[in-house]
Parts: structure tokens; C-alpha cells; sequence
């Protein structure tokens, strides 16, 4: 059964509902991990969020893609200036709610429902908590819904195109483009050099193959069906050393780079591949590499149809970025 998760994003519901997306810094203003923010990384494609911003619910909408690691949106202009710039990028396809929910009239039903601890209301009163993104029971969306009419069919369908990975990364990474074309502190060549990078192209490309031969996922080594893919996303990376170090890269095939991006595996630093448990094992198989999965399937690491060389000291310390960041855990 789908999650289903509410959202107090007062400050920002015009920018994340108009945006199809909600955000939130990774920590707290010290450093801190919070419940509401780790429930980004929780939800999963077909999750049901409620919007709740000005004690009202105007909008429903429904997860499209994990959470993505990004940096904090310029629209949100002074919004959060407290938060991090380093965050969660959720994409959610949201439908109006006509007319809008007042939970606060709805409390008598609602209260009971609410869940005790981390809830997005105060279960006596329906004033809301200080808090973003909680999971609520599926019996509390009903009663929102139930008190007001939305496109269910536009719900379940929208954002078939344009909330895919692929296009959310497409967008993100435009982002970053422009950042690197406005930094008057980097000189042309660099600024080319960087924006060639984010295809794994020119400089960046080089460098990888200096350090790697081969596919790791797959052993395949023919330049021609390998990408040069960042281990620490492009569009996160701080610098344009990061971008351009030949430690943050791997040659991948193209379905191997396309799982590697999308953090559905991940390495270890002596070599060894891990598979997100959120990940069908079927269609592993169906692409054909279905043999990396041995190890969630309860074999032992001895029948491993391969294993790769442990990775360079250098290499380690964005292997640990994208198992923190990109990796799809549990």
C-alpha cells in the first residue's frame, strides 16, 4: 500500500506547488538530522501527499520520483534563508482541491486519526505544527477528500513527461549551467571544460579514463558503449575541480550509468556492489543483470559472478557522498 505523507510548507507552497516539487534542506540549522526531513527520502513514486499552508488544504498531489540530492531553489528568494542550500528535491504532481479543506473545522473527526508522535497537527485544537513533511494514515486523506472534489483521473496520470528522472535532472542541471556561465571567476576555458563535463565529455572524460578501464558494473571496456558518469553528481559538486577530478567518475555503460545516477546502486569502497532494496529484482533481470542481485536473494558473496578491484583513497570520499546522497536505502 502507498504512503501517505502531509506537507506544512507555508513559506514556500506557492514555489513547490506552481513547481510541481517540494524541498527541504538535508539538516537542521545545526547540523541535525530531522524525522520530517529523512521522510523525504522515504517516499516513493505513487506516494499521496496533502498540502497544508494558510490552515488550509488546497491541493493533493502524488509522489513521481524518489527524492533527488539539489540545491535549494532560487525562487524561494529570502524564503529559509536559515536552511541549508544543500537539500531534497521530492517531485510531486499536484490537482487543486475545490474548494479548499479547512482541517481546523474538521478536528472532531480528524484528531483521533492523527498520528501521536511527529503529527502535522495539534490533534485538540487543528492548529498546525512546526514541522514539514509527516506521514499520515490513508484514513486521514480520506477525510480531506471527502469535504472537498479533485481531477482524480489528472492525479493519477500527470506528470508522465515532464516529472521523470531524466527531465527533473535535465532541469536541475540547466540550473547549475547557468550558475557556471555567471561565475566571473572562472576564465572561458574552465567554464567549457565544466560544461562539457556535465555529458561526461572533453576534459573530465579524460581524466576518468586515466583512472578507470572498464565498466565496473559489467566489465565491458570498449570506449565507444562507456560514460564517463560523476560519482558525486555534477550538479552538486562545490567546484570546478570536483567536476572536472577524474576521481569522481566511472565508466558505465549506459543502463549501469542510469542506475548509478538514479542511486538505485551504489559501491562499496573495496569494490563491491550494492542494490537498493527499492529496486525490483525483476527488472534487474529483465536488463540482464540480474546476477548483481545474488546478495539481496540470500547467496553468499563467493557466488558473486565477479567483483571489482577495491577503489583509489581518492575515489572513496565521493563514493561516501553518493551512498549518503544518491543512494536509495532503505
Amino acid at each position: 500500500m502507498k504512503e501517505v505523507w502531509w506537507v506544512n510548507h507555508k513559506q514556500t507552497v506557492s514555489q513547490e506547488v506552481g513547481g510541481q516539487y517540494l524541498w527541504s534542506p538535508k539538516k537542521d540549522k545545526k547540523g541535525r538530522s530531522i524525522e520530517y526531513y529523512e521522510n523525504m527520502r522515504r517516499a516513493a513514486p505513487g506516494d499521496l501527499v496533502i498540502s497544508y499552508a494558510n490552515r488550509q488544504v488546497g491541493h493533493i498531489g502524488r509522489v513521481t520520483e524518489f527524492a533527488v540530492t539539489a540545491r535549494k531553489p532560487e525562487e524561494f528568494g529570502a524564503k529559509g534563508a536559515q536552511w541549508s542550500d544543500d537539500g531534497w528535491f521530492l517531485p510531486v504532481f499536484w490537482v487543486s482541491l475545490t474548494p479548499p479543506v479547512f482541517p481546523k473545522d474538521l478536528i472532531g473527526v480528524l484528531g483521533p486519526l492523527l498520528p501521536e508522535k511527529h503529527s502535522p497537527l495539534r490533534s485538540y485544537s487543528g492548529d498546525g505544527n512546526q514541522l514539514y513533511l509527516a506521514r499520515v494514515s490513508r484514513a486521514v486523506f480520506d477525510v480531506i477528500v471527502r469535504a472537498s472534489s479533485y481531477d482524480i483521473e489528472l492525479l493519477l496520470r500527470g506528470g508522465a513527461n515532464s516529472l521523470t528522472f531524466q527531465s527533473i535532472k535535465e532541469r536541475l542541471d540547466d540550473e547549475a549551467e547557468r550558475k557556471v556561465r555567471e561565475d566571473f571567476e572562472l576564465g572561458d576555458t574552465v567554464k567549457e571544460a565544466v560544461i562539457q563535463a556535465r555529458r561526461g565529455q572533453g576534459k573530465f572524460r579524460a581524466n576518468v579514463e586515466r583512472v578507470e578501464t572498464a565498466c565496473r558494473l559489467t566489465m565491458i571496456t570498449n570506449p565507444s558503449l562507456l560514460i564517463a558518469s560523476h560519482i558525486k553528481p555534477w550538479r552538486s559538486c562545490d567546484t570546478a575541480d570536483e567536476r572536472l577530478d577524474g576521481m569522481n567518475g566511472l565508466l558505465l555503460t549506459p543502463d549501469a550509468d542510469l542506475l548509478f545516477d538514479r542511486g538505485f546502486i551504489t559501491f562499496q569502497d573495496d569494490g563491491e556492489i550494492r542494490v537498493s532494496p527499492r529496486f525490483d529484482n525483476q527488472d534487474l533481470r529483465r536488463l540482464g543483470l540480474g546476477d548483481i542481485a545474488m546478495p539481496r536473494l540470500g547467496f553468499g558473496e563467493a557466488q558473486m559472478p565477479w567483483r571489482t578491484e577495491a577503489f583509489a583513497s581518492e575515489q572513496q570520499k565521493y563514493l561516501a557522498y553518493h551512498r549518503a546522497e544518491v543512494y536509495v536505502g532503505d
